[in-house]
Formats: C-alpha cells, sequence, structure tokens
C-alpha cells in the first residue's frame, strides 16, 4: 500500500476533522480527570464507564482513524482510574496486553496468514486464480454470488476468510466495477455470521467449552448445547439473508456504498489513497492448470491441516506455509530467498491492521478495570423478564462488543452472569445461547475497529473506517431482524 503526493495532498483535507476530533477528546479527557478525581476506591465508577468508548466512537467517526481513536478512548479511561499518573498504568495495560496468550496467537495467525497470500500472489497463484474466475464469471451480480459462496465454503475461521477470499476476489471483482468497499461488506458478511452457523470453526470450539464452563450445560456436552442453539443465532441467519439480498441486487446501495459503488462504476473500483501489489503472474511460465493448482493446493492444505489439529488456525498456517515453500521450490519457481522475503513482506503488511487489534485490546482492558460490562448487565437487569430476557441479552452484549471489539473476551466476564439470569428465569438455555452468540456476531460485524472489520478491510484492500461506514446500514438491518426474531422467540418459547 502507498500514496503518490498528490494523494497525499488530498487527505490534508480532512486535517480539519482530525483537530476537531483530537479537541474533543482533551477537552473529554480533561473532564474525566477531574470527574475521576472524586472517585473513591471500590465505590464504581458507574456511568463513567462508558466515556472512553463514547470517545473512541466520536473521535472514529469524525477522523475516521481507528488507531488514534481506540488510544485516545484508552487515555481516556486510564485518566478516570488515575488522573495522577498516565504513564505507568498505560506502559503496565500495553505490557499485560502484549503479553496475552490471545495476542500472540493473533499476531502470528495473521502476519503468517499475510505472508501466505503474499507468496501465493508472488508465485503467481492467485493471479492465476483470478484469471480463471474471470474467465467463468460474467456478470457483477455473478462475480458478487461468487464471492457469497466462496466465503460460505471457507467457513473454519473467520481471519482466514477475511483474508483469504478477498485476496482471492480482488481482480475479479475489478474486472466488473465492483468497489473494494463492497467486496470487504460481503467478506465482512460471511466470516463470523457463517462461523457461528457451523459446529466445524474456532468460534464453535471456544463458545461450547465456555459453556461447560459457565455452567450452562454438563461437562463433555458444550458442543451438544451449541449445536441446538444453532437455529437460534439469529444474526447469523439475518447477516446471510441480507447479504445475499445484496449479491443479487435485490437490496439496493445504501448510505456511503452508494458513493463507494458510484466511483467503481466510474472506473475505480479501488479508493483514493490505496494501491495493491500488482499480482504478477510466475517468473518462470507455468501450465495455467498447474498454475491454479499453485494456489488451490496451497489453500486446501491450510483448511485441512487446521481441522486436523482440532481447529488450530495457527498450526494450519505453518503447516500450509511449508508445504507452499517445498511446492514451488520443487518446481523452481521462486528461491528461498524470495520465498522467505516474500513471507516477510507479507507479515509487514499486516502491521498496521494488527496494531487497530492491539490497540482494541488495550481499549478493552481499560473497560474492564472501569467495570463497564458488568455496570451495563447491572442496570438492565431489574427490568429483564423472561419474554424478554433474550432481546435484552442481544442488545446489552451487541452494544458491549461493539465498544470493545471483543467478541470473544467480554464473553468471559457475561457467561457467568448470563446464564445463570437464564436459568433462574425458565428460559430455554438454546435461545439464550443464540442470543448471547447474535451479539458477539453482530457487535463484530457493526464495530468499527473489531478484527474482523480491519481484516476484511485489509484483504480487501480498503480503508477500514470506509468499509465499516459503508457495511453499517446492511448490518443494522440484520441486528433489526435478529431483534424482531429475539422477541417473537422470547414471547413464543416462555
Amino acid at each position: 500500500m502507498s500514496q503518490d503526493n498528490t494523494l497525499a495532498l488530498g487527505r490534508n483535507e480532512k486535517w480539519p476533522s482530525l483537530w476537531i476530533g483530537l479537541a474533543v477528546c482533551a477537552a473529554a479527557m480533561v473532564g474525566f480527570a477531574l470527574l475521576g478525581l472524586n472517585h473513591q476506591e471500590g465505590s464504581g465508577y458507574g456511568f463513567l464507564s462508558l466515556l472512553p468508548a463514547t470517545a473512541v466512537i466520536t473521535m472514529a467517526v469524525l477522523t475516521r482513524k481507528t488507531v488514534e481513536s481506540l488510544l485516545a478512548g484508552s487515555l481516556v479511561g486510564l485518566l478516570l482510574i488515575d488522573p495522577t499518573d498516565l504513564v505507568s498504568p498505560l506502559a503496565d495495560v500495553t505490557l499485560k496486553v502484549m503479553m496475552d496468550e490471545t495476542i500472540a496467537w493473533l499476531i502470528l495467525v495473521c502476519g503468517m496468514m499475510g505472508g501466505l497470500i503474499n507468496l501465493l500472489a508472488r508465485g503467481g497463484g492467485v493471479f492465476s486464480f483470478g484469471s480463471v474466475m474471470t474467465r467463468l464469471i460474467r456478470s457483477r451480480r455473478g462475480a458478487m454470488v461468487s464471492t457469497v459462496g466462496l466465503g460460505l465454503v471457507v467457513f473454519i475461521d473467520d481471519y482466514l476468510n477475511s483474508l483469504a477470499v478477498s485476496s482471492s476476489m480482488k481482480k475479479i471483482t475489478d474486472t466488473y466495477k465492483i468497489s473494494r468497499e463492497k467486496l470487504a461488506y460481503i467478506v465482512d458478511s460471511t466470516a463470523a455470521p457463517i462461523c457461528i452457523l457451523v459446529p466445524v470453526s474456532t468460534w464453535a470450539v471456544f463458545f461450547a467449552s465456555l459453556l461447560e464452563e459457565s455452567g450452562a450445560t454438563d461437562a463433555g456436552q458444550g458442543m451438544s448445547l451449541y449445536i441446538q442453539s444453532i437455529p437460534y443465532m439469529m444474526y447469523g441467519w439475518a447477516a446471510l439473508l441480507v447479504v445475499a439480498l445484496v449479491a443479487f441486487n435485490r437490496l439496493p446501495d445504501l448510505g456511503a456504498m452508494k458513493q463507494a459503488e458510484a466511483r467503481a462504476r466510474a472506473g475505480q473500483p479501488i479508493p483514493d489513497g490505496w494501491q495493491d501489489e500488482a499480482e504478477q503472474a510466475p517468473n518462470r511460465p507455468v501450465a495455467t492448470w498447474l498454475s491454479l493448482l499453485n494456489f488451490l493446493l496451497p489453500m486446501l492444505v491450510l483448511v485441512f491441516a487446521s481441522v486436523y489439529y482440532e481447529i488450530d488456525l495457527l498450526k494450519g498456517v505453518l503447516v500450509a506455509l511449508g508445504f507452499t515453500m517445498l511446492l514451488y521450490s520443487a518446481q523452481r519457481l521462486l528461491s528461498f530467498t524470495e520465498q522467505v522475503e516474500a513471507t516477510l513482506d507479507g507479515f509487514k503488511v499486516m502491521l498496521h491492521p494488527l496494531a487497530t487489534v492491539c490497540a482494541g485490546f488495550i481499549l478493552k482492558e481499560v473497560n474492564d478495570q472501569l467495570g463497564m460490562t458488568s455496570y451495563i448487565i447491572d442496570t438492565v437487569t431489574p427490568i429483564l423478564t423472561p419474554a424478554l430476557l433474550p432481546a435484552l441479552i442481544f442488545l446489552v452484549m451487541a452494544a458491549v462488543v461493539f465498544s470493545t471489539a471483543s467478541s470473544w473476551g467480554v464473553f468471559v466476564i457475561s457467561l457467568p452472569i448470563v446464564v445463570p439470569l437464564g436459568m433462574a428465569m425458565d428460559v430455554p438455555m438454546p435461545l439464550v445461547v443464540g442470543a448471547l452468540l447474535s451479539a458477539s456476531a453482530f457487535g463484530s460485524h457493526a464495530c468499527f475497529f473489531s478484527d474482523s472489520t480491519v481484516l476484511s478491510a485489509q484483504g480487501a484492500g480498503c480503508n477500514t473506517m470506509d468499509h465499516a461506514l459503508t457495511q453499517l446500514p446492511y448490518a443494522l438491518i440484520g441486528g433489526a431482524l435478529t431483534l424482531t426474531a429475539l422477541l417473537i422467540g422470547g414471547f413464543w418459547l416462555t
């Protein structure tokens, strides 16, 4: 990704918005610091715990800067916790996040996925796949439907879906003048939503074990409860319905997507300021079928190795990288040095999205210290009834995930609270779990700085905030359908 001088000058027009956002956050930080001075240890932060997330969302909308907004929100929260010392708490939180096993796993997986995709591009595999698909697909609608179909097939993990599908389909969607923002939306809509609906995915494995730990079911029965809950994971079904309507041109372009699609139809599918590395044919002439196999075989190895190692994408991508290097070496397609350089260059491309995700985890850690999740749940609990419980679970937890970008982490905190509530009110546990997973998928899909949003934008080749804003109307439609279905289910089944 690079920018020329003209594009850089054009972006200077956004500086006024940036300064406005910084001024808003600076004023907020001063005010929150003064309020924090009155905070007594153990008294709780109450509604003040919502301020960091509010600052992040406000600044992100004003400036379209994700990392800066996340860090500003984190500083607001840290000032609330201790107005007299900012440096030490910031260093402690950052170190804690960077030493977290989940963050280490994420950095390795995403970095090596970027390396694998770049290696496939340098070897000509992505180029050949795009060329073959371009000959098979004959229309804009065909390109979008094919992208949805490929997203449904790659159901093992949302990270794999976000990066692999978008990288594979860019050439085809560019050919038919489909904006990168729409590609990112289609890919993002078949990432987390499809992963929650398929029991053979990283989401299913994680949440099944979490359900057992929280007492929602007996030991060894977590996956059984998860499968029973799939029909009630309403947002997964709603998101797939909405993206299918978009792909088949049954739902018009809405909001910011109108401008993105108008630009693409005018001949510019790639947004201003974004330039992809060229997808070149192999250095040595290779038969089309063999070059296509050079793309498909590593992808198949990636999927099957991940499944073999109990849905572990890290082990899967390690096996796929080793296989690809051996495959390319046997054909003398790229030297070992060139393969290592391609892998490292792909890792470098992922640094900015990884920085965004890490900043999101820092914000989550600050929000946890402020007790934001517990405050929101405690505030809503007095108005709960059995019929309203599923819908309120969806609304509350979706808001928490949207504010923290932690589609998995917040449920470690919330499940021990929500599960006993469902049991006490005699609400069917599959309905409760369905509402929770719907909230997780919706929050991840709609959030401006969630991992799936960031990686979908990176893979498709567009700005993260542009992707978030263009897909938001469609995510809200899916959210409204989900809320309606959960209300009906709550009154029908309780």
